[in-house]
């Protein structure tokens, strides 16, 4: 079985360079490819100040830059290429890309979500700089100060009660009369004396010089506005996992169309593996994107050593 790669990993994000390591050091031929430049989201992160091992803060993009040196040093292959498609025929994975297709015995889908935005003015302009769609990520930097949770939904709703344990006054809208949310999770936003929750408001504006210091708010059904100092705006309106390359697989995804994988992060299809942002997944950090990244390019290396029976 000749195929032009053991291992093809699409999407340079945490989860894929760290793929990209541990299957060029398992030995496996192993290209990683990316449409733009390596990091994913994690390039968004101004401050990376909880991964192991980095007492002193360090931004996304010099992480992942290591990241990425590190996965070269150990022999893989990164490319800038645009995948379009992604199938199996006899056995073989072909990946269909801008430079023409590409054929291997793995894949490892790292393609990660895009998180939905509000398209409000100011919001691109800070983002990083007090607008943040990761409570968890950049919620410790606010520790104290007060915060806007912006969303409805049980991802709203967690992170919001999170961020209310950094700081006494957190700020949430929904732009419905009620939340979205599963009724347990609503009802412990509802009790929580930190959390002050105004429905049917929409945020309008985000505003501030070199970080977040006002927002412009609008009742919806009054259509009044009203000006509220945040020192951070935290936008959970959902996410949009990246599975188009895939969608012909009839691979199984959770409600909110995440691919669904086992612990070995395999797909249904064998050989085909998800990790990081794309997988159905409780908790979505940098450091566990990595650990999802290593432990399928583990299973990778075992599932080509069974199809060669070289099983051990």
């Amino acid at each position: 079985m000749t195929t032009d790669q053991d291992l093809i990993i699409i999407g340079a994000g945490g989860a894929g360079l760290s793929a990209a390591q541990y299957g060029a050091r398992g030995n496996l031929r192993t290209l990683l490819l990316e449409e733009l430049s390596s990091g994913g989201q994690a390039l968004l992160i101004d401050t990376l100040e909880n991964y192991p091992g980095f007492p002193d803060a360090v931004s996304g993009f010099d992480f992942t830059q290591k990241m990425e040196e590190q996965a070269r040093k150990f022999g893989a292959q990164v490319e800038n290429a645009a995948v379009s498609a992604v199938r199996k025929e006899d056995g073989i994975f072909v990946v269909e890309t801008d430079r023409g297709p590409i054929t291997t015995l793995t894949v490892i889908l790292a393609t990660g979500a895009k998180h939905r935005t509000l398209g409000v003015p100011g919001e691109a302009e800070l983002s990083g700089k007090g607008v943040s769609y990761c409570a968890t990520c950049d919620g410790p930097f606010f520790k104290g100060k007060r915060m806007l949770v912006v969303g409805g939904g049980d991802a709203a709703c967690d992170e919001a009660t999170y961020l209310s344990h950094l700081a006494d006054s957190i700020l949430m809208i929904h732009r419905r009369d009620r939340f979205r949310a599963q009724k347990a999770v609503a009802a412990r936003v509802l009790a929580n004396p930190k959390i002050t929750v105004r429905f049917n408001t929409e945020l309008r504006k985000i505003e501030g010089d070199k970080v977040v210091r006002k927002v412009k708010l609008v009742d919806n059904q009054a259509g009044k506005e009203c000006e509220e100092e945040v020192a951070a705006v935290f936008v959970f309106i959902g996410s949009d996992p990246r599975t188009d390359l895939v969608k012909g697989m009839g691979l199984p995804l959770d409600d909110g169309g995440y691919i669904e994988t086992n612990q070995r992060m395999e797909t249904h299809v064998p050989g085909l593996y998800a990790v990081g942002d794309v997988r159905a997944s409780p908790f979505r950090q940098l450091v566990v994107a990595a650990g999802e990244g290593a432990v399928a390019a583990h299973a990778a290396g075992q599932y080509i050593d069974e199809t060669k029976g070289e099983k051990y």
